[in-house]
């Protein structure tokens, strides 16, 4: 089996503890069903948040899909000016037997325009 790393981001409407678990809870459900990948396959999940999200922990939400033997690590997001507000951003590792050219990188409510090149 190859290593993957699959990209995802989405935005936040406002610093929610309940929005941030929809949105993220959300976001990897559609990374997993689009790239085929099961609790199994999974390697490592990465999240980084945008400065203004102080209300909970990306990874929190993740433990809300069974994910809490799976390592999960956040950090936050380089504060650069003018960037997008309210956005977690992930990069999941996976054992996948997709070539890179089907990776399918999930970018989700607003946060399409941070990569319009491999936005799905």
């Amino acid at each position: 089996m190859r290593v993957r790393a699959i990209r995802g981001a989405t935005q936040l409407k406002s610093d929610d503890s309940e929005e941030m678990a929809s949105a993220v809870t959300e976001l990897l459900a559609d990374i997993f069903a689009k790239n085929g990948l099961t609790k199994e396959s999974l390697i490592s999940i990465f999240f980084t948040s945008t400065n203004d999200l102080v209300c909970d922990f990306p990874a929190a939400a993740a433990r809300r899909l069974d994910l809490g033997d799976i390592p999960l690590m956040c950090a936050q997001e380089i504060p650069v000016a003018g960037s997008l507000p309210r956005v977690v951003r992930v990069m999941v590792h996976a054992h996948s037997e997709l070539e890179h050219s089907q990776i399918k990188h999930v970018y989700a409510r607003g946060a399409e325009v941070l990569r319009r090149d491999i936005a799905q």
